[in-house]
């Protein structure tokens, strides 16, 4: 049998550069050279300061640098040395979840390898097969054909998302009724048909996987005239706005109906807690919520960079085409602390598990009053009576913390979010 001796993966990205740094650490007789046409992306691979962060990533990548992992921007030499090409000759989807990207490619609970139902794309399976058997029990290697393969890794997806979208319509129902989505989440979980995995209500979800292979089901479905079809998987996606629009609704409500010059602490802005990545994250859709209101947006996370912040919120739509707004209304924080001082409102959206161990004795007494608190992520459960103790007023996802709020007198004209649809921006004075 054919084996392969060296392995080139085009893009050094979230998906190509650990899962390539996995295989370089797991097969070490096989040589893996990661190519990218971003230079920058290349240096970084080959410093001690990764492109990206991932738990576990760093020592992967030590460990063989240089010996059987390369980085590099020859993408024509790398091919041509190549036994194996990641990305044109084989259908190899990833099932990686950022956070634990690292320990699911280390003990994966299957891969799955399609290719063409011919000598040479049976030949090349058997190949990859052998690459993976290095690790990976044999019961846990899936191999199927192309069209299998790749609907296989759209649907595992579109099913994480649609159950994520179903808890958070229920989150919604809950706080309408007095019921609280955590025990609902757990009474429901409890059932071995269903299980417990992905019933976390929040903000909405986030990331390059969820969003993008949802939408790539409903492309497909209305290109082979199936729209029924197409409109179902399309409610998972719109679900998943509603649900960040109700929250930024909420806020504002709670705020007397207005933010406008308001300071705003959004506490974490990665779409999930250990990792850098913002891509499609919720606290992009929440910021540009409120910024459309005049918000003044004091936003901290531990891993992603203020650049990367900055370049989100600029995007045209999320900007509103008026990138010199972000300017006027952002200011990205090194100190969470710093970012609540003076605060009319603490805004979590990542469940940054330092963001549990905060003092919030310290917090309350430099926030403006009434201080409140919006857990978009429930990592406050267990410490709301406390909170509510030292002052704080508390919302959070899928729950009424308190049965009143705060009474206050609506002024006679009130910017309001519609939860149904954006909101619009405001016009300039």
């Amino acid at each position: 049998m054919f084996q392969i001796k060296r392995i080139c993966c085009i893009g050094a990205g979230y998906v190509g550069g650990p899962t390539c740094s996995v295989i370089a650490h797991m097969c070490p007789e096989i040589t893996v050279t990661v190519v990218d046409v971003n230079e920058s992306r290349i240096k970084a691979w080959n410093s001690d300061t990764l492109p990206i962060y991932e738990p576990g990533l760093k020592e992967v990548v030590e460990s063989c640098r240089g010996t059987n992992l390369f980085f590099s921007t020859d993408i024509d030499s790398a091919i041509r040395e190549a036994d194996l090409v990641f990305i044109s000759v084989l259908s190899n989807p990833e099932f990686l979840a950022e956070g634990t990207a690292v320990r699911d490619l280390k003990d994966p609970d299957r891969v799955l390898i399609g290719g063409d139902e011919t000598a040479e794309g049976q030949k090349a399976i058997r190949a990859l097969c052998a690459v993976y058997e290095h690790w990976v029990p044999k019961a846990r290697i899936i191999t199927t054909n192309t069209w299998s393969s790749e609907l296989s890794k759209l649907a595992a997806n579109a099913f994480l998302a649609q159950r994520i979208s179903s808890i958070n319509s229920i989150s919604a129902l809950c706080e309408a009724t007095g019921a609280d989505v955590e025990e609902v989440a757990k009474a429901i979980g409890m059932d071995q048909r269903i299980g417990s995995k992905f019933l976390k209500a929040s903000v909405g979800f986030g990331g390059s996987c969820f969003q993008k292979d949802v939408l790539n089901l409903v492309y497909l479905c209305e290109a082979l005239n199936l729209p029924e079809v197409a409109s179902y998987w399309q409610q998972v996606i719109d679900m998943n706005e509603y649900q960040r629009r109700r929250f930024a609704c909420r806020i504002i409500d709670c705020l007397f109906n207005t933010v406008t010059g308001k300071k705003i602490a959004l506490l974490g802005f990665s779409f999930k807690k250990d990792t850098g990545d913002t891509r499609e994250s919720s606290s992009i859709y929440i910021s540009k919520y409120l910024m459309d209101e005049g918000a003044k947006l004091f936003i901290y996370d531990p891993k992603v960079l203020k650049e990367q912040i900055i370049h989100d919120l600029s995007q045209p739509s999320i900007s509103e085409d008026n990138p010199e707004r972000v300017s006027e209304l952002v200011t990205v924080t090194s100190d969470p602390y710093e970012a609540c001082q003076s605060a009319h409102a603490l805004v979590i959206c990542t469940e940054w598990d330092m963001f549990k161990e905060l003092d919030y004795e310290k917090i309350y007494k430099k926030m403006l009053k009434p201080a409140f608190i919006f857990d978009g992520r429930r990592v406050l459960d267990h410490l709301h009576p406390h909170l509510q103790s030292i002052g704080f007023q508390i919302e959070t996802i899928g729950k009424k913390v308190i049965a009143t709020r705060i009474p206050y007198t609506p002024a006679a004209v009130c910017p309001r979010i519609n939860a149904t649809e954006p909101p619009t921006k405001k016009a300039k004075v």
